[in-house]
């Protein structure tokens, strides 16, 4: 059949077309209905589709690591009972309000012991922190490199917490000059430094 043929075909006489003719149109019509159903219904279903099995990635991740902390719980809980000691017994390490003279008397006594000389013993304003306040004191004491250690080896023995900052040391003759050193561990030196004791912030601060 040639195309003038083609030109010829009436529609209102399809039963009579020629089987290959009639056999090309329902192949077309069938790729035409293929195509307008994928856009119009099976399309939207695989985008569906793709919608669901990403939510189903998600929700089995979010279930393997809700798996994973159940699992742990009571290793979670260890963990937190631990945290919840160890940090009951650092504030049990700060010293509330009417402690805090008795500890400054400490640190004086502890330098007095360790055969320190004091020429400046100032405690300063408190630094308020979240929960605590520093309280800092500058000190200026002279002795060896020995009584000063004995001095912070005491501070770090006491009961509450104490802490030493800002170590500046020089020879007593040259306090004004870089600091030096002493091999021999006899020559009387300068150390400034500041000394923080901490106080727990309780509801009254």
């Amino acid at each position: 059949m040639n195309l003038d043929e083609l030109n010829e075909l009436d529609f209102s006489e399809i039963g009579v077309w020629p089987w290959p003719v009639k056999v090309a149109l329902i192949l077309l019509l069938s790729i035409i209905v293929g195509v307008a159903w994928y856009f119009l219904d099976t399309k939207e279903q695989y985008v569906n589709l793709d919608r669901v099995e990403k939510k189903e990635l998600d929700l089995r991740k979010e279930f393997e690591s809700k798996q994973a902390k159940a699992v742990n719980l009571e290793k979670y809980k260890q963990q937190l009972d631990e945290m919840r000691e160890s940090f009951g017994a650092m504030l049990r390490q700060l010293p509330d309000k009417t402690e805090v003279a008795d500890l400054l008397v400490d640190v004086s006594q502890m330098g007095l012991a360790s055969g320190l000389e004091f020429e400046l013993f100032q405690p300063q304003g408190e630094v308020p922190k979240e929960f605590y306040a520093e309280l800092p004191i500058k000190l200026r004491v002279v002795g060896s490199y020995h009584e000063f250690g004995n001095f912070v080896s005491g501070l770090a023995g006491l009961p509450r917490i104490v802490t030493i900052h800002d170590i500046h040391i020089v020879p007593k003759k040259e306090s004004r000059k870089p600091a030096g050193k002493d091999s021999e561990g006899k020559t009387q030196l300068i150390m400034e430094a500041t000394a923080k004791t901490y106080r727990y912030l309780d509801e009254e601060g």
